[in-house]
């Protein structure tokens, strides 16, 4: 909405055939505006006025006549939801007599002309968001040495499915813990499969977060103390939802099988989580890396 060079993906000026759209050269923020010709509403122009991130946007519409350029206030607000977004696209007009002859003369009300092309330009928004969501990219990166380190962390047993959910909750916690007490975190959350069963889709693992030295906790306390050791590791990239995870995990078993490495019986394979989901919506924009140690 904000950046104007994207409309073409879902808007109804940018997917008539033969609409010839041009654009200024900053495409998004105020000031930027695009322009059409040959369209079936006539030439015209949208120019953003006034953004507020994430709140809403004003923008004018200019349809041009032979009568009298007809010019509207179209607007968007953007409401947080359960589901994401609430998005609102909508338009005020405040016609002066040449205008609205020249509307008439086109058959109906400003509102009657906009209204069916903003309901599909909202429900295409829609499903090119979706799909934009769902984008993600998988990268093999090789054999990598692994630091390890000291960590705080916590264990629990669940469905493999029900991982990333139950350790983003565990992860809070020990972040928690650790706030309370004034420790320091040393680096990304991660989550440590200490055992993984395939056949019956089950895994015990724990959620952890580094620590720059070892920290003692006191019996009883839910919250435990660990060390990683360092190790050689196959190490796989995720960039996307982690979803796609378990390719993820597929692509580093089969560089290990492809390049005669042998799998760490010792040590847990783990995966270091580089985005906290509250903070970054979008998944498309999360990063996993995934660690398989290797001898």
């Amino acid at each position: 909405m904000n950046a104007l060079s994207s409309w073409g993906k879902w808007s109804y000026w940018g997917q008539e055939e033969d609409i010839v759209i041009s654009r200024s050269e900053n495409s998004s923020g105020e000031g930027a505006w695009f322009s059409w010709e040959n369209s079936d509403m006539g030439d015209g122009s949208v120019s953003t006025l006034k953004v507020i991130p994430d709140k809403s946007i004003q923008q004018e519409l200019v349809l041009e006549s032979s009568i009298s350029d007809i010019k509207g206030n179209m607007y968007w607000h953007f409401e947080p939801s359960e589901d994401g977004t609430l998005v609102t696209w909508g338009l005020k007009d405040d016609l002066s007599f040449k205008e609205k002859l020249a509307i008439t003369l086109r058959n109906g009300t400003l509102p009657d002309l906009l209204k069916p092309k903003f309901r599909k330009g909202l429900q295409d928004l829609e499903n090119n968001v979706k799909l934009q969501m769902e984008e993600y990219s998988i990268n093999v990166d090789g054999v990598t040495q692994h630091s390890g380190g000291f960590y705080l962390y916590m264990t629990t047993a669940t469905r493999t499915p029900e991982v990333y959910d139950r350790a983003g909750e565990m992860i809070g916690q020990v972040n928690l813990y650790m706030k309370e007490n004034n420790i320091i975190t040393a680096g990304k959350p991660f989550i440590l499969y200490n055992q993984k069963d395939e056949r019956s889709g089950t895994s015990i693992f724990s959620a952890a977060i580094p620590t720059s030295n070892q920290i003692i906790t006191p019996a009883g306390s839910p919250v435990l103390n660990g060390f990683h050791p360092a190790h050689r590791a196959v190490k796989v990239s995720l960039r996307g939802n982690t979803t796609n995870a378990s390719e993820a995990w597929q692509a580093g078993y089969r560089y290990i099988q492809e390049n005669e490495l042998e799998v760490d019986p010792e040590a847990a394979p783990f995966e270091v989580l580089h985005n906290n989901p509250e903070e970054e919506p979008n998944p498309a924009k999360w990063i996993t890396e995934i660690y398989i140690p290797v001898l």
